[in-house]
């Protein structure tokens, strides 16, 4: 199984440090979180400077909130990233929780689902090579894989799991083992109702901090700001796993249930945490 790492999002300069150390060890991917109304970097310029300093190593948004954005400049964008780095853009979508996101960018956020398989509808058409529509040609350049970048979706409920079947090529997953094997399953289920070939890629996600107590700290206090809005950050710092044999068990969990990779998300600013997280695999 492969295991990626997401990104911590407070300091993109260190983010090349990162990129350059994970290129350089077992990692298969480099996971990118999106908002707007956040001290973030943009995910899709971020990845693409980061896809400019590594060689072999995917790039993947995590997820890429597309509801905020045009639909056809995010269909040039992505199909430019994914045909210069050589196929190697991994596209995680999703439709965004927060009202401020949604109000800087004069978007529904009660409409935010449909219009997210609107644009899906567009965007799988042009990167096929498709005009636009009546009177407007394509839109390129064509993307490096045939039918646009590898799409991931994710989400907890249904209508978002169902999206995958759908549009997508795989599951983006941010669950627990313990719970995570009833939303694989209901991707699954999705899937073959679609009478779509084989079945999804699935892709969990888990938060991680390995190291000092300072390294631990600075990563719960991130991640606890990032998720106050929720109602529920405690919770989710709770989750966090900060030792190799916390982590090395929900890799095997994740393993059980059949997913093809694992995320291990940082938040915490330490780029050293490349190396221990190498260790621990």
């Amino acid at each position: 199984m492969n295991v990626g790492i997401g990104l911590p999002i407070g300091d993109p300069v260190t983010l090349l440090t990162w990129a350059r150390r994970a290129d350089a060890g077992p990692f298969s991917t480099l996971g990118l979180l999106d908002r707007l109304v956040y001290d973030n970097p943009e995910p899709l310029v971020a990845l693409a400077v980061l896809a400019g300093a590594t060689s072999r190593i995917r790039v993947q948004t995590e997820v890429l909130l597309a509801p905020l954005r045009d639909t056809a400049l995010l269909a040039k964008q992505a199909a430019t990233l994914d045909r210069m780095t050589g196929g190697r853009l991994v596209l995680g979508l999703g439709v965004g929780g927060r009202d401020d996101d949604h109000q800087a960018t004069g978007t529904d956020i009660r409409t935010r689902g449909r219009r997210l398989d609107e644009q899906m509808a567009v965007m799988r058409r042009l990167w096929s090579g498709e005009p636009y529509g009546d009177g407007i040609g394509p839109i390129g350049p064509a993307p490096a894989r045939p039918g646009g970048p590898e799409v991931l979706f994710g989400g907890f409920k249904p209508a978002a799991i169902e999206r995958v079947a759908r549009w997508g090529d795989g599951f983006l997953a941010a669950a627990a083992p313990s719970w995570a094997g009833g939303l694989f399953d209901t991707a699954r289920r999705f899937w073959k109702e679609y009478g779509r070939d084989g079945e999804p890629r699935i892709v969990a996600q888990v938060n991680v901090a390995l190291g000092p107590e300072d390294v631990v700290h600075d990563a719960r206090t991130r991640m606890h700001a990032y998720y106050t809005f929720t109602g529920m950050a405690d919770r989710m710092v709770d989750g966090m796993l900060t030792t190799p044999a916390e982590i090395r068990a929900a890799i095997a969990g994740f393993d059980d249930l059949g997913a093809d990779e694992v995320m291990l998300y940082c938040y915490g600013l330490d780029p050293d945490q490349v190396d221990r997280l190498a260790d621990v695999l």
